[in-house]
């Protein structure tokens, strides 16, 4: 067992925290639903970029490269400033949906270069440009463009050239749990000496403005140390120390609203959010607190670096009675720390990695895990409050009652969660959790196993059964991929272990079973197995939106749909039979499973023997059909993705588990004999494949190779 698997054993029994911090800030906290208290909904427009550094987030943190605590109470991240730029680069800048010619888009370049699955040691590059970033720039060509044009990148605006940029590594090292080694590593790559301001960031979440509830917590200087120190203060987290090199300038202000720059009122507080940007930017000296107290803090470390000309800095963020002489702290066994996680993830990743990969193909999938693993995000959103608005605040407008989310007032999200991107997407989307659950099983199963159940419990899945989408629309409909999910993590998960975790699969089963009869009750508009859903994921693809009510009334017979819900029955079978060797009365929910999974392949081919099939004979193709309400069917004949969907449904029966599982077997055999009408247009039940196995698929030999043409 390596290190990090130890790490890894002892965090799943609660031994020892080794995940109670990680990279868990966003990359983007503005231009979110959480943050948006508008009439109608415009979340890109109500918390703009322009106003991020001078609002407190209500919900989330954002920053550069940043860490948190799982609860991001306390926060770390970086911010630079090249002396050209109108503001500290304290966060990724980047499109809304409307500036962008092809939607939302980042348009700072930062890599996820390398993590382990406790965060022991990670690695992060973000490469800043040595003249002023060209924000306008950036929004007025894209803007001009169409969607029949490339977008306009950062390096399109020319701030590279000649390599005119800084390379800013960040590292970061676990000693122990709560102590956390800090190397940033500026690189000068352009032909001249430049100027940078480095200023490593402590701040805590504002959680004291909102409802009365939360202590102010705090910040200070540290005085009577050989070297630079702030001490934070909090009533959960308690007492904690980042210690800094050499003697830079503090910094102190507050993670409070600047009112009068937003809004053109009073400010509660002199010392604001935006304070050190003014004080490094515009000069403004008395924007931070000479007391050096506040509740967020950089150490300012301005630097000039020659062409060519790396320079480093260290931090060391840790609990107060950490057993090394201060004078120490930052060298000592600093290197050896960082030298030893190195190794050490060196040794997890080719215990993981086959050995049989090209090095370049290992270096993409190690870096590929790393940025699965940096993607994670402490999500906050507690609709309730949301809808109701804070003690002391502006109420929200009324119009909110009605609108987004308004039918999701049980949900309380608070928790660490899998991202499909931190600045493009940083909110949950659970069909993507699902995917991501898949290879986070080969490094961290647990974490894996965590993100599927957390989707299915009650302060997440409605009470109706529906999963949340994702925070645009948390009713919105998502492909039912959380049983294949399951299913994949639990195999991997098993063939690691030697053993499978059933109890982890019977917790999700369970809940999976209300989330299948809410489709089959919300989402078949006849009851004949031909199901609808709305774009189902395939929003950029259509030709018109089928989350939308038709003009002429009627539904969409949706090939994608039905596909997916085939796919589905076949997951839970698959479930249901794994479950049963344990426990013979789960052979009665596989037979339900068979039998419904039969349906809806039936229902596939013959729309319920009226005439009207979602496959196309003389296409050799499966087609949506558009139903209305005078009873008129019409195809849309359409060759897109809609018609390879229904080809995922396919699942194969071994022998020895049907031997196993008489009960299921003979019902099996039974339905096979006695209901060919049902089964006739179906992979062939009857004749065995390789190893005497028994394949489940909607389409037969020769449709699939129909498709394939």
């Amino acid at each position: 067992m390596t290190q990090e698997e130890k790490r890894l054993q002892e965090s799943t029994e609660r031994t020892a925290h080794w995940k109670r911090w990680g990279p868990y800030l966003s990359e983007r906290a503005w231009g979110t639903v959480r943050e948006d208290y508008s009439s109608h909904g415009t979340a890109w427009d109500y918390l703009p970029h322009d106003h991020a550094r001078s609002k407190a987030y209500r919900w989330n943190e954002d920053g550069l490269a940043g860490i948190s605590d799982r609860h991001q109470n306390l926060c770390f991240a970086l911010a630079l400033w090249n002396g050209k730029d109108p503001i500290l680069k304290e966060r990724a800048f980047g499109l809304t949906g409307s500036e962008g010619n092809h939607g939302e888009d980042v348009k700072d370049y930062y890599f996820y270069l390398d993590s382990t699955p406790t965060h022991s040691y990670m690695k992060y590059l973000y490469k800043y440009p040595q003249a002023a970033f060209p924000y306008g720039q950036l929004v007025e060509e894209n803007r001009r463009r169409g969607r029949d044009s490339l977008e306009f990148e950062l390096i399109n605006t020319g701030v590279f050239d000649e390599d005119r940029y800084f390379d800013v590594f960040v590292e970061y090292a676990k000693g122990g749990t709560d102590d956390i080694l800090v190397l940033i590593t500026v690189a000068n790559r352009g032909p001249e000496a430049a100027s940078l301001h480095l200023l490593p960031t402590l701040w805590f979440r504002n959680t004291w403005s909102w409802n009365g509830r939360e202590p102010r917590p705090s910040l200070h200087k540290l005085g009577g140390l050989p070297l630079t120190a702030i001490e934070a203060s909090h009533h959960e987290l308690g007492k904690r120390r980042l210690y800094c090199e050499g003697t830079p300038e503090l910094l102190f202000t507050e993670n409070e609203t600047n009112h009068g720059r937003l809004y053109g009122v009073a400010n509660g507080s002199h010392f604001v959010k935006d304070g050190i940007n003014d004080a490094i930017v515009h000069g403004v000296k008395e924007a931070v607190n000479p007391a050096q107290t506040g509740t967020k803090v950089a150490a300012h470390y301005p630097l000039t670096l020659g062409p060519g000309e790396t320079t480093t800095v260290r931090l060391r963020f840790a609990l107060p009675n950490l057993p090394v002489a201060p004078e120490e702290l930052l060298t000592g066994n600093f290197d050896l720390i960082f030298a030893d996680r190195q190794r050490e993830a060196d040794e997890f990743y080719s215990a993981v990695i086959p050995e049989d990969l090209s090095a370049d193909a290992k270096q993409v999938m190690r870096q590929g895990f790393g940025g699965l693993l940096w993607s994670k995000q402490f999500y906050h959103y507690v609709v309730k409050d949301w809808l109701d608005g804070d003690k002391g605040q502006v109420p929200p407008p009324g119009e909110r009652r009605h609108g987004r989310n308004h039918e999701w007032a049980h949900l309380y999200n608070a928790d660490v969660i899998s991202m499909p991107d931190k600045w493009e997407y940083p909110w949950y989307a659970a069909w993507d959790l699902a995917f991501h659950s898949v290879p986070l099983a080969l490094i961290d199963p647990e974490f894996a196993k965590e993100q599927l159940v957390l989707m299915t419990r009650e302060w997440y899945m409605h009470p109706n059964g529906q999963l949340p989408a994702y925070e645009w629309a948390f009713g919105d409909v998502n492909p039912p991929v959380h049983a294949w999910a399951t299913w994949r993590v639990y195999k991997i998960d098993k063939k690691r272990r030697g053993g499978g975790d059933t109890a982890f699969l019977k917790r999700v089963f369970q809940k999976l079973l209300l989330n299948f009869t809410w489709w089959v009750n919300r989402k078949d508009a006849e009851g004949k197995n031909i199901f609808q859903g709305g774009f189902l994921g395939l929003d950029n693809i259509g030709v018109f939106d089928r989350s939308s009510s038709l003009p002429t009334g009627g539904h969409i017979e949706q090939s994608d749909g039905t596909g997916w819900m085939a796919m589905y029955t076949l997951n839970l079978l698959a479930i249901a039979m794994e479950l049963a060797r344990e426990d013979s009365s789960y052979e009665d929910v596989a037979s339900k499973f068979w039998e419904h999974f039969v349906y809806i392949a039936d229902a596939m081919n013959h729309r319920g023997h009226d005439g009207i099939e979602l496959w196309n004979e003389e296409d050799g193709f499966f087609y949506d059909v558009l139903h209305l309400p005078n009873g008129d069917h019409f195809p849309t004949k359409v060759r897109s993705m809609v018609g390879l969907i229904p080809l995922f449904a396919v699942e194969t029966l071994e022998p020895e588990v049907l031997e196993n599982l008489p009960g299921f077997k003979r019902r099996l055999e039974w339905f096979i004999e006695h209901r060919p009408d049902l089964t006739e247009n179906s992979a062939c039940m009857r004749t065995r494949g390789q190893a005497q196995r028994r394949l489940l698929s909607i389409v037969n030999g020769d449709r699939l190779r129909q498709v394939l043409k």
